[in-house]
């Protein structure tokens, strides 16, 4: 079974008063709809087919549109007035300027984590480290994305801070799919080189190793985002014209 990606909306519909059954159904539509978009079944700046995504999901256009109001806050699509969505494009300067924001988002992160982080919890970051090294073993690719994913997740909410979580979420959201793209694109090498550096993650975390976690962190990245525009601009994804 795929990993699934988390999202805050869950408690979020809880403290509304939304029944548990309509809340596990909306975060399934929910997981099923952005994974469908991240793993490039529709092209960048495509537009998003509802009446097949309904008929796939099997649900209605009501609930299909409420998913994609989530992943527009995201960042994966854009909502058009009167003409449903489609997936966001974007530019190598996108790219760029996306991937040094979120290297500081990430350096912040691991710098405060290492201040408050739990035992527990870096043992749950050292379990799922071992799941995602089993995948990159096996080149399981899509099951090494998304448990890579809940890894740097873990430790952004691992920094007790709101505020930083929301400005992760939102950088992240707008980057998953090139991200995921792109990785598909790597060299086995550079593939190594990243497991590497989660190596080096892991360790600083267990010693709590603030300065050192953040740097890595920053560094992983900077490499991240080199990977990523040179698969852009290879023309792995259609770039968008800078605005």
């Amino acid at each position: 079974m795929k990993p699934m990606i988390p999202d805050d909306t869950s408690s979020r519909a809880l403290a509304a008063g939304q029944p548990r059954e309509e809340l596990s159904l909306h975060d399934e539509i929910l997981t099923k709809l952005r994974d469908h978009i991240v793993e490039g079944n529709i092209p960048d700046g495509g537009r998003v087919p509802e009446r097949q995504l309904c008929e796939m999901l099997r649900i209605s256009r009501t609930p299909l549109r409420e998913a994609l109001k989530v992943l527009a806050a995201e960042g994966l699509v854009e909502l058009l007035p009167n003409r449903g969505a489609r997936v966001r494009a974007l530019s190598a300067q996108d790219l760029s300027e996306l991937f040094d924001v979120m290297g500081g988002l990430e350096g912040l992160a691991g710098r405060l984590a290492c201040e408050h982080i739990t035992d527990a919890e870096i043992a749950e970051i050292e379990r799922l480290h071992y799941e995602m090294y089993g995948f990159y073993l096996h080149r399981d690719m899509h099951g090494y994305f998304h448990v890579n994913q809940l890894i740097h997740e873990r430790i952004v909410a691992a920094s007790r801070n709101a505020t930083l979580k929301a400005a992760y979420a939102n950088v992240a959201g707008r980057i998953r799919r090139v991200r995921y793209s792109a990785n598909f694109a790597r060299k086995r090498e550079r593939w190594g080189e990243a497991m590497r550096e989660h190596e080096m993650i892991l360790e600083a975390l267990r010693r709590r190793a603030g300065n050192e976690l953040s740097d890595i962190l920053f560094r992983h990245l900077r490499n991240k985002r080199t990977a990523a525009v040179e698969y852009l601009k290879t023309g792995g994804m259609a770039a968008a014209e800078p605005a």
